[in-house]
């Protein structure tokens, strides 16, 4: 028999279901008539998740300890309400975790919200001081590149497409095509954005023309497509053509800092069709921009873009109809 007081669980499988299909719920987590009420939001007004817990009579919202976590005050079912958000859609999956190891501390610890979140990050603290695998843009930047892949070896051969693969060996761009390069940048987010690390990641090679292919996902809910079965997918399809390109292609995987130990439980679909267009057509910084004199001083340079403006232009080295991930 199930435990009535126990804290009741919401697994991310039923969250990614209703985000899929842009359906709003609530999940109380509470016990019925309890002194405060807590519980999960999903789709509220277009934020992706919350986390509501009820404020006392002189009690006012916490501060947050995380820029990227937010809290405000808000009414909800007659209620006052503190309301937890995160301004990271991409690490939706992560911040997940967070709201139910915080409302478990509200609900069966009896804490107050801002001690629960104090606790939760620091406790989490000494987790976040080790790597653990690929983060959330790195597993969102190896879906795209590896359905890129996909349409290089549709066209030039799983052979062919995987020495053309150079993003995994650290080089300065993710394809080496035969007369061209191509950058790949893969966002959550619904306008096509994307971060630009380091100066020369959008600067073309000597002689080769580089281009940018701008993908979006979403989550897919049910109809999904996780890392890990993409990642299978690519393995298997390469082997069929060739042991020894599958086993390279399983050693540029694992150079990438994929494991199929780690956490592999969000589903994604294309957002919409992929853009394709030559990198002197996007907004970007490069060396030529800097003064000469401050060139060899500026170490790193990381910024954001937006393509919304853009749209596909000819001749591209690369055919991206059909485009899907694996």
């Amino acid at each position: 028999m199930s435990d009535p007081t126990a804290f009741p669980q919401l697994a991310w499988s039923t969250v990614e279901h209703y985000l899929g299909i842009r359906q709003g719920t609530s999940y109380p987590l509470s016990p019925p008539r309890s002194e405060r009420l807590v519980s999960y939001e999903i789709g509220d007004g277009g934020h992706g998740i919350s986390l509501y817990v009820e404020l006392g009579r002189d009690q006012s919202p916490p501060r947050s300890p995380l820029p990227s976590i937010t809290i405000d005050q808000v009414a909800h079912r007659g209620k006052r309400m503190a309301r937890v958000r995160t301004t990271q859609s991409e690490l939706m999956r992560d911040f997940h975790d967070l709201l139910m190891a915080v409302a478990d501390r509200v609900v069966t610890g009896d804490r107050d919200l801002g001690r629960a979140l104090d606790e939760t990050v620091d406790a989490w603290a000494g987790l976040l001081h080790r790597p653990r695998g690929l983060g959330a843009e790195r597993r969102i930047g190896l879906h795209g590149e590896l359905a890129v892949l996909r349409a290089v070896a549709r066209a030039r051969g799983w052979e062919s497409a995987v020495d053309a693969w150079t993003g995994s060996r650290g080089e300065q761009h993710d394809f080496g095509l035969p007369d061209s390069d191509v950058e790949v940048k893969t966002t959550s987010s619904e306008d096509r954005q994307h971060t630009v690390h380091g100066i020369r990641q959008l600067e073309e090679s000597p002689g080769r023309p580089l281009w940018l292919a701008s993908l979006q996902v979403t989550r897919g809910g049910a109809g999904g497509r996780t890392l890990g079965e993409s990642v299978a997918a690519v393995i298997r399809d390469t082997h069929a053509v060739s042991h020894i390109a599958g086993a390279r292609l399983e050693a540029a995987i694992d150079r990438s800092g994929w494991s199929p130990t780690e956490q592999d439980d969000e589903r994604w679909t294309l957002r919409g069709d992929p853009l394709l267009v030559p990198a002197d057509r996007i907004p970007r910084l490069t060396q030529a921009m800097l003064p000469a004199d401050v060139r060899d001083h500026i170490l790193s340079v990381d910024y954001r873009i937006r393509l919304n403006h853009l749209s596909p232009a000819p001749g591209a080295p690369v055919d991206l109809t059909d485009f899907r991930l694996p």
